[in-house]
């Protein structure tokens, strides 16, 4: 979401600043559908998911998700959406740096995924490569690096572990494992076989 309001900024022609955010966010419409099993992000009622993994938009949602007015519209964003979904009678799986502190800081379950620096970084390389932007890998770390004490250092909702989450260190599990540990956890807690 926070790369939908970056996708925003750029649309817009807009200089990342607190003022301009305040100006964007007022009629910002964004959602999340789910479309023959796939999650689709729109913006303005444009279907933008394939837009938002470029470097560009990555490094912009970074500055931008330090704007308070930005924070407050997808706080509400968010809690809206998981809301609807609730309401269908859906269960909902939410990811972020602030979810499980701010977002919904009552969450049944809470997880914290760590994993190696170099590891992280590999991993994004990848996800740009295969999105069509080859990225050197020491400049994908130093921009992680970056990322990350923007968000822990910002006064509003910084990235922090909620002292009832789980820290699960996925540096060497493989995607499958990483879902296996959190099924797993959602059971022990729902006591529940068909999860």
């Amino acid at each position: 979401m926070y790369r939908a309001v970056a996708l925003a900024f750029i649309k817009n022609r807009a200089a990342p600043s607190e003022a301009a955010a305040e100006a964007l966010v007022q009629d910002l419409q964004i959602d999340v559908r789910y479309e023959a099993g796939e999650q689709t992000i729109y913006l303005q009622g444009e279907a933008v998911t394939a837009q938002l993994r470029t470097p560009e938009v990555g490094a912009l949602a970074s500055k931008v998700s330090t704007f308070a007015p930005v924070r407050v519209k997808l706080v509400e964003t968010q809690r809206r959406i998981a809301h609807q979904q609730i309401r269908e009678g859906r269960g909902i799986v939410l990811e972020g740096r602030d979810i499980g502190t701010v977002v919904f800081p009552d969450a049944e379950v809470k997880v914290f995924l760590v994993a190696d620096p170099i590891e992280r970084a590999r991993r994004r390389q990848q996800d740009l490569a295969a999105s069509g932007h080859y990225v050197a890998l020491d400049a994908v770390k130093e921009e992680m690096s970056s990322r990350d004490r923007r968000d822990q250092e910002r006064a509003l909702s910084p990235l922090r572990q909620a002292p009832d989450a789980h820290r699960i260190d996925t540096t060497q599990l493989s995607v499958e494992q990483q879902v296996q540990r959190i099924l797993d956890l959602v059971k022990e807690r729902k006591d529940i076989e068909d999860v």
